[in-house]
C-alpha cells in the first residue's frame, strides 16, 4: 500500500476500525481536529470506551461493520488485531482507501521525541524499563503502544515531549511516513506466521518497518548477534547510526562475565555495573537492559539514573512474576510468554526442577526450539488448551510425564499435585491466550488468583 501524502492530512471523513484503546484515542484525537468520525466495532466495545465516545459525541457502532458508512472513509485507522485479509479490508484496498495504524495517524499532531522498541520477546520488558529510566530523568514522557495510553490519546490531550513506545508487527504494518528517533529491534524469532501467511520473512520485514525513515541523525538499537537482524542489516544497509549490544566488547553494550557496560558514546562515560546487582535476573534481561541502558545514553541521561533504574525496577507483570511459594514449590506467572522462544528465555532461567504449564492457541508453532531446556529443566508437563494435539504429538517423545487439561484450574491442581518441595511451577504458555481466555493478561491474573487460593 502506497503512503498517504501528508497534504492530505484534512481527510474529511476519518473511520476507525476497532474500540478499543488505540481506536478510541484515534477517534477523540481525529474530532479534535475538526474530521468527521465514525468508530465501527465487530465486537463488544466496553462500557468505558463507550461513555468516551459518548462524552465527545462521536458516532459508533458494535457488533457489526455496516458497509455504506464506511467505504465513503476517506482515510481508515485501522486496529492492528484487523488483518488486512478480511473481506471489508479486501474492500477498502480495491477502492484505494488509505489504511493506517494509530500510531500513524497520532504522530502527525505531535513534534515529540519518538523512541520505539520491538521484537518478538523482551518488549514490554524493555520498554518499562526505559520509560522508568526516563521518568527518574524527570524528562516529560508518555508510556504508548502495547502499553500504557493510547499515544493518540496522549498526544490529543497531555502531549508529551518523549514517547516511549512499544510496536508490535501488527502495528508497524500499517506505519508508512511514521519515524522513530530511537529504534530498538531487540530479536527476531518465528511469530505470529498465522498472520504472515506462514512466510517468516513476512514477519521480518514488518519487525524491520521500525527503521524506515530514519536518517543518520537517528539511532538503531539492535542485538547483533541475532542472526536474522544480521543479515537483514546487510540487506537493507539501515540509514540511522548502528548501535550494537551483545555478550562481547565490539558492541556499545556488552558483559565481561561480572559486569554489565554500556558505552553508548566516545565522550560519555561507560556506565558499568555488576551482573548481581541488576534488578531483573537472566541473560534475556541483560540484553533488554543494555538495550535500554543506550537509549537512555543516547539521550544524555546521567548514567547514575541509569544504574538506580537497573538495580531498583521492579519488572513487568505477567513476565516471570513471582506469585507464591506453597509447600516449598514457587509458582511464577509468564503468561506474557506467548510465543515459543519467550518460553526458552523463561525455562533458561530456572535453577529448579520445573513443573511447565504451557499450551492455547497455536500460530504455527516450531516446539522443537525448546526441547533442550525442556529435557534439562523439565520434571513434568503440563497441556492446558482446548486442543492439546499437537503438544502431545511433539513432547510425547521426550519421555517427560505429562498431563493434559483444558482448562486453567484443572492445570493448577494438577501442578499442586505433582509438584514437590524445592521446585517450580512455570505458567510460560508458548501460545496466544484466546481460546480459554480473553487475553494474556486474563490468563496470568487467572493463574494467580488459582495459586493464591491453594
Amino acid at each position: 500500500m502506497k503512503s498517504i501524502d501528508r497534504s492530505a492530512q484534512s481527510a474529511k471523513r476519518i473511520v476507525i476500525l476497532g474500540a478499543g484503546e488505540s481506536g478510541t484515542g484515534a477517534a477523540i484525537l481525529a474530532q479534535q481536529k475538526g474530521m468527521d468520525v465514525f468508530v465501527s466495532d465487530m465486537g463488544a466495545i466496553s462500557p468505558a470506551y463507550q461513555a468516551l465516545l459518548n462524552q465527545h459525541q462521536i458516532a459508533w457502532e458494535q457488533g457489526q461493520h455496516t458497509a455504506e458508512l464506511i467505504l465513503n472513509a476517506d482515510e481508515v485507522i485501522k486496529s492492528p488485531g484487523i488483518p488486512l485479509t478480511t473481506p471489508l479490508m479486501r474492500q477498502l484496498i480495491a477502492q484505494g482507501t488509505p489504511i493506517i495504524s494509530e500510531i500513524e495517524f497520532a504522530a502527525r499532531y505531535t513534534h515529540a521525541k519518538m523512541i520505539c522498541i520491538t521484537g518478538s520477546n523482551g518488549k514490554t520488558t524493555t520498554t518499562s524499563l526505559l520509560f522508568d529510566m526516563l521518568r527518574r530523568a524527570g524528562l516529560d514522557v508518555g508510556l504508548a503502544g502495547n502499553i500504557g495510553n493510547s499515544l493518540a490519546l496522549q498526544v490529543a490531550q497531555e502531549d508529551h515531549a518523549y514517547y516511549v513506545i512499544e510496536l508490535s508487527s501488527f502495528q508497524l504494518d500499517n506505519c508508512y511516513d511514521f519515524k522513530a528517533d530511537i529504534a530498538i529491534l531487540l530479536n527476531i524469532t518465528p511469530d505470529h506466521l498465522d498472520r504472515y501467511n506462514y512466510e517468516f520473512q513476512n514477519y521480518i520485514d514488518a519487525k524491520f518497518r521500525i527503521t524506515q525513515n530514519q536518517t543518520a541523525s537517528d539511532a538503531f538499537i539492535y542485538w547483533s548477534e541475532d542472526p536474522i537482524i544480521d543479515r537483514e542489516i546487510a540487506r537493507i544497509h539501515p540509514q540511522a547510526t548502528l548501535y550494537p549490544f551483545g555478550s562481547n566488547q565490539q558492541n556499545m553494550a556488552y558483559t565481561d562475565g561480572k559486569q554489565l557496560i554500556i558505552n553508548a558514546q566516545e565522550h560519555i562515560e561507560p556506565l558499568a555495573i555488576p551482573l548481581d546487582e541488576l534488578s531483573l535476573q537472566g541473560k534475556h534481561n541483560q540484553y533488554n537492559s543494555m538495550a535500554a541502558g543506550l537509549a537512555a545514553q543516547i539521550l544524555h541521561i546521567d548514567n547514575e539514573v541509569i544504574r538506580q533504574s537497573l538495580q531498583q525496577f521492579a519488572g513487568v507483570n505477567h513476565r516471570l512474576q513471582y506469585v507464591a511459594t506453597v509447600r516449598g514449590v514457587r509458582y511464577i506467572n509468564d503468561s506474557k510468554a506467548t510465543n515459543v522462544n519467550s518460553c526458552w528465555y523463561a525455562l533458561e532461567s530456572m535453577n529448579t526442577p520445573t513443573i511447565l504449564i504451557l499450551g492455547g492457541t497455536d500460530k504455527g508453532n516450531d516446539y522443537s526450539e525448546i526441547d533442550q531446556l525442556v529435557h534439562d529443566k523439565c520434571c513434568h508437563l503440563i497441556f492446558m488448551g482446548v486442543d492439546n494435539s499437537k503438544l502431545i504429538q511433539h513432547f510425547t517423545p521426550s519421555g517427560i510425564p505429562f498431563t493434559s487439561v483444558n482448562n486453567l484450574h484443572d492445570a493448577v491442581q494438577c501442578a499442586y499435585q505433582v509438584a514437590q518441595s524445592g521446585q517450580t511451577v512455570l505458567l510460560s504458555p508458548c501460545c496466544a491466550s484466546f481460546d480459554l481466555f480473553k487475553n494474556y493478561e486474563d490468563r496470568g491474573d487467572q493463574f494467580m488468583a488459582a495459586v493464591r487460593q491453594l
